[in-house]
């Protein structure tokens, strides 16, 4: 048990991670640069915005936006073009939805 408490108090942080997100102004205000995509296929990462920033926990795709940069978790920006995109996102409609199409990109919001 002992031994275990080290490993388990490292990563335990990782596990209530959230996702509060500030939408910044300039590219070089951002952690990530985003793109929202037309079709759900395209996504790296299905997005959904939450009223309450209690319920932003985790990374599976619920998101809360802050007014504030000193309030977030990460600070994105959204592009223009796909090719300046670091992740690629659909929001949708209903919260069972949100969550990882492609699970290699799942660091960039870490």
């Amino acid at each position: 048990m002992k031994t275990l408490l080290p490993f388990f108090l490292l990563f335990f942080p990782v596990l209530l991670f959230g996702q509060k997100i500030f939408s910044a102004d300039y590219a070089s205000g951002a952690e990530v640069k985003v793109y929202v995509v037309k079709y759900e296929s395209q996504a790296d990462l299905k997005v959904y915005k939450v009223r309450y920033g209690s319920l932003a926990q985790h990374n599976r795709g619920l998101w809360y936006f802050v007014k504030y940069a000193s309030q977030a978790d990460k600070k994105i920006y959204f592009v223009d073009n796909e090719s300046q995109s670091d992740l690629k996102i659909f929001f949708v409609k209903y919260q069972s939805l949100a969550g990882w199409c492609n699970k290699s990109k799942m660091p960039l919001l870490y």
